[in-house]
């Protein structure tokens, strides 16, 4: 009886979690911004030169969250280069990151929304041998907001709501944008949803 041979992953493979390029930032002012295409995952983080898994001093482990990004960059390199880039979000950049998703009104990550993060300045350095810490600014636009700003195929002319009639409040959307996605059938049905779902928190008087 022949037992097959198990694969293993290269070093690449194994650091960049199934051949995927992780995103970088190699100079002050790179931003990488995509929509979310997978539901983001916490791991524990390893040490980028042994791969050992990383602990705090008191044994806790060193957790990160894995965010898989639909981008516009590609590896001129790379033919097969789709775009799709892995952010590892840690240290600073976990807390610029969970400030975005609360500016925008939602409760964490999710497929469909679209997240920016930039190298925006240099930290403080701990230690003079080594580089100041990046520090980063981050950007997130909810899956909702995403879905009723992206256009939808030519469809007949749908009437414009009436003048004075109610309009959902949608964070992140202005009023312009709110009437003419409630021209749209395909986002009408959303607003309505939200709107009733507001109507039903006000309270009576």
């Amino acid at each position: 009886m022949t037992v097959p041979t198990q694969q293993v992953p290269s070093a690449d493979d194994f650091l960049m979690g199934g051949g995927v390029p992780s995103a970088k930032f190699p100079t002050l002012g790179t931003a990488v911004s995509g929509r979310i295409t997978e539901r983001p995952t916490v791991e524990q983080q390893r040490d980028f030169t042994t791969g050992e898994l990383k602990f705090w001093d008191d044994g806790k482990p060193q957790m990160q969250l894995v965010v898989t990004l639909a981008t516009s960059e590609r590896d001129p390199e790379n033919p097969e280069d789709d775009g799709t880039r892995r952010l590892y979000v840690k240290g600073q950049m976990k807390n610029a990151v969970a400030s975005a998703v609360r500016s925008a009104g939602a409760r964490g990550l999710e497929v469909g929304g679209t997240l920016t993060v930039t190298y925006a300045r240099d930290g403080q350095k701990s230690n003079p041998r080594f580089n100041a810490p990046k520090n980063f600014d981050a950007q997130y636009i909810a899956a909702a907001v995403n879905e009723l700003n992206t256009p939808e195929p030519a469809t007949a002319q749908q009437p414009a709501p009436t003048a004075g009639a109610p309009v959902a409040q949608v964070p992140g959307l202005t009023p312009e944008q709110i009437q003419a996605a409630m021209a749209n059938p395909a986002t009408a049905a959303l607003l309505q949803q939200q709107q009733a779902a507001a109507a039903s928190n006000v309270p009576a008087f």
